[in-house]
């Protein structure tokens, strides 16, 4: 049976929703899911703003760990690719801590601003789950 364990050496991240470290042992899958971005079902690029593109990109990230047999809740690591950090900061951080706290994830998070993504896109995830 798979054992997740945390490594926190502080408490600060616990407001942040991600956690420093997670080590996972008796592993029976591992699923690396590309980017999922707000890439609607027809295969066209969202252009609407950075918040409406984030919970598409949580939705089709969702989609593909259930197609896959696996659970969100055991997304063990997530890169947010993101346009502008202070806009998903300011603008879209809730929306990301109710996606962590709806699936109750303990994931270890590394947020990148990049120059651009593809098309119209904004924000970009990319996880690693287990189970």
């Amino acid at each position: 049976m798979m054992k997740k364990t945390v490594i926190n050496p502080w408490a600060w991240q616990d407001d942040r929703s991600y956690v420093q470290a997670v080590e996972v042992t008796e592993v029976t899958g591992t699923l690396y899911v590309a980017g999922q971005a707000a890439v609607l079902p027809d295969g066209s690029s969202s252009n609407a703003d950075m918040r409406t593109q984030l919970g598409i990109a949580i939705q089709n990230l969702e989609t593909v760990i259930n197609q896959a047999g696996y659970d969100a809740g055991n997304i063990v690591r997530l890169t947010i690719y993101t346009t502008s950090w202070e806009e998903f900061i300011n603008n879209c951080f809730d929306l990301f801590k109710e996606f962590v706290a709806r699936h109750g994830m303990k994931q270890a998070v590394t947020l990148m601003q990049v120059v651009g993504l593809y098309e119209t896109l904004n924000v970009e995830l990319e996880a690693t789950v287990v189970k």
